[in-house]
């Protein structure tokens, strides 16, 4: 008799590395979930800024912090957790709530966030790469060659902060509702600036070019905003030149 063509074990391996990788994305999804909530609850809390006047924003913060502290723990477990697999095998699974989460972080900090801005209550800070991975305690933009594990990209840093330029777009045309023209101001110098940045990236992401296009339209929104007030002399001239002169602070 014939051995068999094909030796049968070669299917039980496949059916075994097919189970391992159905408990793993069971695993994973769990974890995406948690900080899905994370993330939707903590974008909750931070769309209050519409209609908040920014002297009360100290105890929007007593909210905002505690749930960034828990969307950070979140994703320090899936960094562990991933770090265990080839990075692009499943970051698909949580690159966009990733990208929510980060935005959660810039946004907060640049509204002056105690525990997370170097400028108490005082908006205008925006936090580099480097920055981001340093307060969510993981790896930023690792090249071919190093470690294959879980990081932030910069795609995935860049993406969100165009999340944070459409934020401050709308808040600018809400700060004023609220009478807080300063801030309209400075909304519109700080998205300038970034617009300006943006300009000078060769980007290849076909994502990426197509939202950086977009962020001319957030310039213009807080321009028209600003231009209004203009008309209305309801700007000092002191908030115009800091608006012209405006220039990025990071960390």
């Amino acid at each position: 008799m014939a051995p068999p063509m094909i030796d049968p074990a070669l299917f039980d391996q496949l059916r075994s590395n097919i189970e391992q990788d159905t408990t793993v994305r069971k695993e994973l999804d769990q974890i995406v979930d948690d900080l899905n909530q994370d993330v939707a609850f903590t974008q909750g809390l931070l769309s209050r800024i519409h209609s908040t006047p920014r002297f009360k924003y100290q105890s929007l913060f007593t909210q905002v912090e505690p749930a960034l502290t828990k969307q950070t723990a979140t994703i320090s477990k899936l960094s562990n957790f991933a770090s265990q697999y080839p990075y692009y095998k499943y970051n698909h699974k949580y690159t966009r709530t990733l990208q929510e989460a980060i935005t959660n972080l810039l946004l907060s900090t640049w509204l002056g966030a105690p525990s997370f801005s170097p400028t108490p209550l005082t908006p205008g800070h925006l936090l580099t790469l480097d920055a981001v991975g340093s307060h969510l305690q993981v790896p930023v933009n690792l090249k071919s060659g190093q470690e294959d594990k879980f990081h932030i990209t910069i795609e995935e840093y860049l993406l969100a902060l165009i999340n944070v330029i459409d934020e401050l777009s709308r808040l600018a045309m809400n700060s004023v509702t609220l009478g807080d023209t300063a801030l309209a101001v400075q909304i519109s110098g700080f998205i300038k600036d970034l617009h300006a940045g943006f300009q000078v990236l060769n980007l290849k992401n076909d994502i990426l070019r197509k939202r950086v296009d977009s962020i001319k339209y957030a310039v213009k929104k807080a321009e028209d905003i600003v231009y209004d007030l203009s008309l209305r002399n309801l700007i000092p001239k002191k908030e115009v030149a800091e608006e012209e002169g405006h220039d990025v602070k990071t960390e």
